[in-house]
């Protein structure tokens, strides 16, 4: 079974960054296709951000220009660079892989406040 664990989330203020990191228990993790999903408080969950196994990447319209995705296959590591953070990115951020199956992670709260 393969395992997710996101780390990085916490509580920052208006205009402050984060860094989020999805390790992932995989020897395969190069094959896989990854993206990071969030659920606001009372919404549904919405895609932010996907690069797939050969490093392509698409963001969603309400991150792009301040969040980056990016891989490390060595380290089987997803990331996600979020800067100029907005009260409205607040929600619980999930990782997710997906190759012959889907994986998800179990989430790590981010929560934009002054």
């Amino acid at each position: 079974q393969v395992q997710l664990v996101e780390s990085g989330g916490g509580s920052v203020q208006p205009g402050g960054s984060l860094r989020l990191s999805c390790a992932v228990s995989s020897s395969f993790f190069s094959m896989y296709s990854m993206a990071w999903y969030r659920q606001p408080p009372g919404k549904q969950r919405e895609l932010v951000a996907a690069i797939s196994s050969g490093g392509l990447t698409n963001y969603a319209d309400s991150v792009k220009g301040r969040f980056i995705i990016s891989r490390d296959n060595a380290k089987k590591t997803l990331y996600l660079q979020m800067n100029s953070l907005k009260p409205e990115d607040t929600a619980v951020y999930y990782c997710k892989a997906n190759w012959v199956s889907e994986y998800w992670g179990q989430g790590t709260q981010v929560t934009v406040s002054s």
